[in-house]
């Protein structure tokens, strides 16, 4: 069984994104939070020999995670063609199938959602879109939000007949990866809610 310090160690091997694209609101995922946010979902039973959806894939971390955890199946699902050509050279598993498409598309039950949607902040509502989905096709879920966002986050949770179980909270530093920031590094508040089926 792989330890979390050693499951952060693989998880740093994932590359980052080529291209960035800001409309995406694609940002690396530290490995050390993910590493987090995977042991915490396995200790709660959610990730060995589960069905697992990772929305908003990217290049792939929590996928991969989920894998070396001893998941039964991933399905990443991302819509951009870009970072799923560099997931798929990384995370290399049978039990991993890409989905390149929205996630509004995707329609399989799974035990488990672990997703790190877009925050809103340049298309409005993109993070409610991967909420409302995940309601829909499992009964756990991990997602993260930034932590001013809480009020949204536990109304629409309560509203589709979820509770929050736990929030694990995390200061991390975003460096600057588009043209129009305009500091080298700020620090974000983020949240991974953990919500389950009431």
């Amino acid at each position: 069984m792989i330890s979390k310090s050693r499951l952060a160690i693989e998880l740093s091997k994932i590359p980052q994104f080529d291209n960035p694209k800001v409309k995406l609101e694609q940002y690396v995922t530290d490995s050390e939070i993910a590493a987090e946010i995977l042991w915490q979902a396995y200790l709660e039973g959610d990730i060995k020999g589960k069905m697992i959806a990772d929305f908003g894939a990217g290049t792939g971390i929590f996928s991969l995670g989920c894998i070396l955890l001893g998941a039964k199946k991933v399905y990443a699902v991302e819509k951009d063609n870009d970072s799923v050509n560099i997931a798929t050279k990384f995370v290399k598993s049978k039990k991993c199938e890409f989905v390149c498409d929205e996630i509004k598309h995707f329609d399989k039950k799974v035990d488990t959602v672990i997703q790190n949607p877009p925050y809103g902040t340049k298309e409005k509502h993109a993070d409610k879109e991967f909420l409302m989905k995940a309601f829909e096709i499992s009964k756990k879920i991990y997602s993260l939000h930034k932590v001013n966002t809480t009020k949204f986050v536990e109304k629409i949770t309560e509203n589709y007949g979820f509770k929050v179980k736990k929030v694990i909270r995390f200061s991390i530093p975003l460096k600057r990866s588009y043209h129009f920031h305009t500091k080298n590094k700020v620090i974000i508040d983020i949240g991974c809610w953990i919500l389950e089926k009431r």
